[in-house]
């Protein structure tokens, strides 16, 4: 009877005072986990959500955009209309390739959230190139963590396998990251036997890490356009490394064809109409992303909020040994 008179809410009530009262029952338990996946599901739902506008964004820079190509084209279809025996085919030079950002589906966050989150710390997620990257070397592409050199390394080397298979892409080699110090700091001879194997002069094209102790950088040499380029994304000039660079492309022909190198016509530039970090922990990822798009010559089209997208996708195409 006392339980009828009760109302639903004093029902309600006391059914809670009396689950209180069991050991197992825990109210703050279920508050912080209901958070907890709460937390979660707002997290996950906002990095859709960025991810979502890059690729909604690039992909209307590209509906917008009408190629040369086509407007060329479409100018002499009209003139050769008008004028068929005068105009012939034109071949018009290549267009820069223009980059789209590929979006990482539910399964591949599952695999890049595994990768960051294994234990132990020493275990090896991949081995190719003659390099082991372990979840500890994985990690530094966590966050807002310093890149290592494994891990540059082996981004590096996927690099060079996609210009070996790729043949509209320009034959690429890269250096080691240890390779540059060495070289600053003990000249050509400490690295004369690094390239026994490699004849550098039949790539289109040389990436060079450069460390600087607390910073890294980008250089590449180019044979097309007969220009050794410094990519700074702290906008710094470093005259040093091009003349070091240069001066060593002359002892190497020396070296190793027997013949001294003409480098009279070729420029050295420290770039500067580049993007820029915003931050104190992100000139690895730069370094990488520059040598990703001139690489495969395509227009440098990413900045400073497109870092977390890049390390969470560089987890995945270290992993998968592929790059997307």
């Amino acid at each position: 009877m006392i339980k009828e008179l009760l109302s639903p809410q004093d029902q309600r009530n006391s059914l809670e005072e009396r689950l209180k009262e069991h050991p197992t029952y825990d109210l703050e338990w279920v508050k912080t986990m209901q958070k907890e996946y709460e937390d979660r599901a707002y997290t996950a739902q906002k990095n859709a959500d960025a991810a979502s506008e890059l690729i909604e964004e690039l992909q209307q820079r590209r509906s917008k955009k009408v190629s040369l190509h086509e407007k060329v084209t479409q100018g002499l279809k009209l003139l050769d209309l008008t004028y068929p025996s005068k105009y012939t085919e034109v071949q018009l030079p290549d267009e820069e390739e223009e980059d789209i950002l590929v979006p990482l589906t539910p399964e591949m966050e599952d695999e890049i959230n595994d990768a960051l989150n294994k234990t132990p710390q020493s275990e090896v997620l991949i081995e190719k190139f003659h390099i082991q990257i372990t979840q500890r070397d994985i990690k530094t592409l966590d966050g807002l963590n310093w890149l290592n050199d494994e891990v540059i390394n082996f981004y590096m080397n996927l690099l060079m396998e996609r210009s070996q298979k790729n043949v509209n892409y320009p034959r690429v080699y890269a250096f080691n990251t240890f390779f540059y110090p060495k070289l600053s700091k003990s000249g050509y001879h400490s690295v004369r036997r690094w390239t026994k194997k490699v004849d550098l002069f039949s790539y289109d094209m040389l990436l060079v890490p450069i460390h600087l102790g607390m910073h890294w950088c980008m250089s590449v040499v180019d044979f097309k356009t007969k220009c050794i380029s410094y990519y700074d994304s702290m906008l710094h000039n470093n005259q040093w490394c091009l003349e070091s660079l240069l001066e060593y492309l002359k002892a190497e022909h020396q070296d190793k064809k027997g013949l001294p190198y003409d480098t009279d016509v070729w420029k050295l530039q420290n770039k500067k109409d580049i993007p820029q970090q915003m931050n104190g922990s992100d000139c690895g990822m730069f370094a990488c992303k520059f040598a990703d798009y001139l690489s495969r010559r395509a227009k440098i089209m990413f900045d400073q909020q497109h870092m977390p997208y890049f390390r969470r996708r560089m987890v995945y195409e270290i992993i998968s040994a592929k790059l997307l």
